[in-house]
């Protein structure tokens, strides 16, 4: 993991943001810039130097891992240590993370550091190291790659073992074994099993309800490896499918290979998100997709760059996200097709391969 050339395109954000310094806790940048998974810790990074500061915890494997980085032990909360530390740094400027800063945390730090009088200021960012994240080196997208197979072996698995008379917790849960089982790190969220009527609920959470024959089914799951998620949905119906299964199927299916076929870098996000949502609301099922086309998948399952509604996120190769139209319609079910795809020279391509 080349952190050194992550940190360097880091400080040209800072900056062109005229910033003396960044502080960084959000835990994927956290890692996506240091190499380290840790439940806690910030960084401070300015022009000349890079600080990973810990707690008693993790100081000793920061300090074998982290290189490019050193290393300061602090105990407490944030507003203790800070105020302490930027006058050694030289810094008066400090951008943070205001989309993970809770109001209360700003509150008592702007207080810490008004109590010394010494004119620092705070000022709040959104997106720098996220931005970065969005585009993926060779290293990230193997790891992206490994991961989208499992998902796609998971999918297979469960297609071979789900029966009538299953209930939806008891297939999520022989997903959420064979995906761990077969190597993948903390699944990067809760599988999704929903039939029939439950099906209709994009993000429903497995219940007792027992699969039946010629119903909708949506499985959404994801595997992990090497900190790296994959997201992948499938839309299954034992047995034989009733008219209204096919028709939608073949609806959504239809919007998602229009999407996959017509995707280009130099869109933004909203542009793509019209591509798929052009073609269901011709066929007059607009009501019926509520949410976005997709999200970037990395070091969290949901990150840059947003496919939906208003994204101004511009599509450039080497982003890895997903392209997932759905239809949900009020006690009958929905259908949902999802791939993780990559570009690659101006073009989608695919990552999952599982069966349609």
């Amino acid at each position: 993991m080349n952190t050194a050339a992550r940190i360097q395109q880091l400080r040209e954000k800072i900056q062109e943001r005229e910033l003396d310094a960044v502080l960084v806790s959000q835990a994927e940048n956290r890692r996506y810039l240091s190499g380290l998974s840790t439940s806690a810790g910030s960084l401070i990074i300015s022009p000349g130097k890079a600080l990973f500061a810990t707690d008693f915890r993790y100081i000793e494997q920061a300090s074998i891992e982290c290189l490019d980085f050193e290393v300061v032990q602090i105990k407490g909360e944030i507003s203790e240590w800070l105020p302490g530390l930027l006058p050694e740094l030289g810094i008066k400027k400090l951008g943070f993370e205001a989309n993970v800063t809770s109001f209360a945390a700003h509150s008592k730090l702007s207080k810490a550091l008004d109590r010394d009088k010494k004119g620092f200021q705070l000022v709040p960012t959104e997106g720098l190291v996220e931005s970065l994240r969005a585009v993926k080196d060779e290293e990230e997208l193997v790891h992206l790659s490994r991961a989208a197979e499992l998902a796609d072996s998971a999918i297979a698995h469960i297609k071979s073992r789900m029966q009538p008379g299953m209930t939806e917790k008891d297939a999520a849960w022989e997903i959420e074994r064979f995906l761990r089982e077969n190597g993948s790190e903390e699944l990067p969220f809760h599988v999704i099993v929903a039939s029939g009527p439950n099906s209709a609920l994009p993000h429903a959470t497995p219940t007792e309800r027992r699969i039946q024959a010629d119903e909708p089914i949506i499985a959404d799951l994801g595997a992990r490896i090497g900190g790296y998620c994959s997201d992948l949905t499938r839309t299954l119906c034992i047995e034989s499918q009733d008219t209204t299964f096919t028709k939608i199927y073949d609806l959504v299916l239809g919007a998602q290979l229009t999407a996959l076929a017509t995707l280009n870098t130099g869109m933004n996000g909203e542009q793509a998100d019209s591509l798929a949502r052009t073609v269901i609301e011709q066929a007059g099922y607009q009501d019926y997709f509520g949410h976005g086309l997709g999200h970037g998948v990395g070091l969290a399952p949901h990150e840059s760059p947003r496919l939906g509604y208003k994204s101004e996120d511009i599509l450039a190769d080497n982003m890895v996200f997903t392209v997932e139209p759905g239809i949900y319609l009020p006690r009958w079910g929905g259908v949902r097709i999802e791939d993780m795809v990559m570009f690659e020279h101006g073009q989608a391509k695919v990552l999952t391969k599982s069966e349609k």
